[in-house]
């Protein structure tokens, strides 16, 4: 059943997916996003640095029900987790270092125990610079562990693309190097589509040629005239509103449909996230295909 979001100035009601009271579509259909969309905390994170509780208000009136988390900001998991749950978010899934994987995947998964979480995965690559042959088998070994520890627990380990992965390499990119040196029942995928076009990657074609395997999309938008590059870093105010930049929405969405993609979440690390994530739920609210 769909509720319904209602937007006056920047507060909006509890959704599982995104409607606006007075919409005409009642009950969804194949061709209209349904979500639910989540909201990658790391979004408010300069927020976060000041005031966690009232930030964890905010992210409850905006709406949200469905959040990833990215730190605790200097809580402990068992608070954290009590913090959010006060509020009607539930925590799905978190980001943790490369470097805690490699070196104690079994205190992450602990964490991501006490946390609740579904899903627990790695966002960044250190020392990618540029990103290798070596540097990709060295990676695949430290995430086909990290999956093995975290199943073991009820728990599925995923990858978060970057861009930096997909530099030339035999008749694909690194990035299908990668692919195929992990298990895909232990390393699932969480597609970022700002660091999928960014490098020059058309999202719908990598999210068929992986199919079941992308379990996780982060909805974020490039801007309209900036060129990529293979960095995996590009200026904070180059992510824009969803609908107002470079991703072709309605093919992403109906595609990530079609695999299977089991939870969104919007991630904005622009300097004015505040003002454009209600820009963001609205449209999503009436992207249709």
């Amino acid at each position: 059943m769909k509720a319904y979001i209602t937007l006056i100035g920047f507060s909006l009601m509890a959704f599982t997916a995104p409607a606006f009271a007075g919409d005409p579509r009642s009950g969804g259909s194949h061709n209209e996003f349904e979500g639910p969309v989540g909201l990658q905390l790391y979004s408010f994170r300069e927020y976060f640095e000041n005031d966690v509780e009232g930030t964890l208000d905010m992210v409850q009136d905006l709406g949200f029900k469905e959040v990833e988390l990215a730190g605790t900001y200097g809580m402990t998991p068992e608070a954290f987790r009590r913090a959010l749950v006060s509020r009607g978010l539930e925590p799905v899934s978190a980001h943790y270092g490369y470097d805690q994987w490699r070196d104690d995947p079994e205190a992450v998964v602990r964490e991501a125990k006490i946390l609740g979480l579904k899903y627990a995965g790695c966002a960044w690559i250190p020392d990618h610079d540029p990103f290798t042959e070596e540097r990709c088998r060295e990676v695949a070994a430290v995430f086909n562990k990290a999956g093995a520890v975290a199943a073991r627990e009820g728990i599925q380990f995923f990858y978060h693309n970057h861009g930096y992965e997909f530099r030339p390499y035999g008749d694909g990119t690194l990035f299908d190097l990668l692919m195929e040196l992990t298990d895909p029942e232990l390393v699932a995928l969480e597609m970022d589509l700002l660091w999928t076009v960014f490098p020059g990657q058309d999202p719908v074609a990598l999210l068929e040629k992986y199919g079941s395997r992308w379990q996780l999309l982060h909805l974020k938008d490039l801007r309209k005239g900036v060129e990529g590059n293979l960095s995996g870093g590009t200026d904070t105010r180059n992510d824009v509103a969803l609908g107002t930049g470079q991703v072709d929405f309605p093919a992403v969405l109906a595609t990530a449909r079609k695999i299977g993609v089991k939870h969104y979440f919007i991630e904005d690390e622009s300097p004015t996230v505040r003002e454009q994530i209600p820009h963001s739920l609205k449209y999503l609210a009436r992207v249709s295909w």
